[in-house]
């Protein structure tokens, strides 16, 4: 029986022609032609006027909070649950991060506990689109505009889903995604930043490229890091953009199988199929055990495994991470949605290259040891 991995990404389009390119051309360091073309490209695809290719979604994230100048003394709301590149920067920065529990049934930041987080040190609010629906962004830029604060959106896992129609990726003073082999368009690793504003897309591009400055190559005013996107990577990026409508398409049929087969299946909760402001995108299918179940989501993933079936556990929390706790963050704070679904939640093989009969078979399985 042959094992199902948790993902796979699909790469039989233009790949391989565009990665010759750049072998022929000598053309593979981060000088190339495919990074400007695959910064302008995705930024389109957004509704972004600037896109900065980097080296994957979490120093997109490192290069956000630095661009908005956030340090020592300021806060930035953002959810517990969620993975901890989005928390890293703000921690090393020596800012504060106040965290939100997440909402039961969409999983996203819980929008309607924002405001009372809010205090005279906030600077900004990072979002975080999990899974498959993106976060309520009409409440999120209402809040941001009153209260005078940033708005930092997280969208590596909704390229190709929309907000009222309008693209993940478009709210955010800066947003990021990634592109890591199980998003939705890859380069290996890799990540981009959007934005609309000119001064803030300059900061990233000296940020991602060491600070050097053009008049005077090595002569450093500030730190950056080397974020820079290969040619090479570019190039995958490219092909893969290319087939963007395609892919989304096939994470939807994916999904929309996947909650045939597992329809009626006792106390399990699926995803959400849509709300009234987006359609699932089902970046991974996701599913929680309910508390009737007398195992949690480790051992059902360990039984999975024995019928050749790959999968992965939900978010761990930031507030229960042991690295925070040696720091003296997050002591005593509680968010029980957040903490019981990283407990009994975890995901089904979700990949690109994912085929019906390996959807069939993952759902049999699942319901196999359910049973």
């Amino acid at each position: 029986m042959s094992f199902i991995p948790v993902n796979e990404p699909l790469l039989d389009g233009n790949e391989k022609k565009y990665l010759v390119e750049c072998i022929d051309t000598g053309w593979i360091s981060s000088e190339g032609p495919f990074v400007k073309q695959f910064e302008e490209k995705f930024a389109a695809s957004v509704g972004r006027r600037h896109g900065i290719a980097v080296s994957n979604g979490t120093t997109a994230l490192d290069a956000a909070i630095c661009a908005l100048d956030i340090g020592p003394g300021d806060e930035v709301i953002m959810p517990t649950f969620t993975i901890i590149s989005c928390i890293t920067q703000i921690v090393r920065a020596g800012a504060s991060p106040v965290l939100i529990d997440c909402d039961p049934v969409t999983w996203n930041m819980d929008v309607s506990r924002i405001e009372e987080r809010i205090t005279p040190r906030t600077r900004a609010i990072m979002v975080v689109h999990i899974y498959g629906l993106p976060t309520e962004m009409d409440v999120v830029l209402d809040i941001a505009h009153r209260h005078g604060l940033k708005v930092i959106e997280d969208a590596a896992e909704m390229l190709g889903q929309t907000y009222r129609g309008q693209p993940c990726g478009s709210f955010g003073d800066l947003s990021t995604f990634s592109f890591y082999p199980n998003k939705h368009v890859t380069t290996g690793e890799g990540g981009m930043i959007v934005t609309d504003d000119e001064e803030l897309a300059e900061r990233c591009r000296s940020l991602r490229n060491l600070c050097f400055q053009s008049e005077r190559r090595f002569v450093h005013e500030e730190l950056g890091w080397n974020m820079r996107m290969s040619n090479l990577q570019a190039a995958l990026g490219l092909a893969q953009l290319e087939r963007l409508d395609e892919f989304v398409a096939r994470k939807r049929a994916m999904g929309r199988l996947y909650s045939q087969l597992l329809e009626g299946l006792g106390d399990v909760e699926l995803p959400l199929a849509k709300a009234d402001y987006a359609e699932n995108i089902y970046w991974v299918y996701g599913v929680v055990l309910g508390d009737r179940i007398a195992f949690d989501a480790k051992e059902a993933m360990q039984r999975l495994a024995t019928h050749g079936i790959g999968s992965r556990p939900f978010f761990w929390p930031m507030h229960e991470q042991p690295v925070f706790h040696r720091m003296g963050l997050f002591e005593n704070e509680r968010h029980p949605v957040s903490e019981r679904i990283a407990r009994r939640g975890f995901y089904l093989p979700s990949g690109m290259a994912l085929s019906d009969e390996q959807i069939t078979r993952s759902a049999e399985a699942l319901k196999e040891i359910l049973n």
